[in-house]
């Protein structure tokens, strides 16, 4: 199981619209891609939330093969629309795991 993990700082301003967004568009939009099971999105704790919230996607995939597909074929559409939506009132950033058992 591979984890793709967005970690996004947001703008204090956006956060019910954001939200609403994640939720009923863009996680299901990047779910649809068939690359992704499913998706818990989290809220960081103990922050210092005076620069804005911070949030992270964790998307999982039964395939590393199926995570290479949606950067090639999906990513840059996606990150496009959330550029598009939200301009500079964000930024995020990207890791890939993979669960150890």
């Amino acid at each position: 199981m591979i984890i793709y993990n967005v970690t996004i700082k947001i703008d204090n301003s956006i956060e019910t619209d954001w939200l609403i967004w994640m939720k009923q568009i863009h996680i299901p939009d990047i779910i649809n891609t068939a690359c992704f099971t499913h998706a818990t999105l989290l809220y960081l704790l103990d922050n210092d939330e005076s620069d804005g919230l911070t949030y992270a996607v964790q998307f999982h995939s039964t395939s590393k093969e199926l995570y290479e597909k949606y950067l090639t074929e999906f990513a840059p559409t996606m990150r496009k629309h959330a550029i598009d939506k939200w301009g500079n009132k964000f930024v995020a950033f990207r890791s890939v795991l993979q669960i150890v058992n």
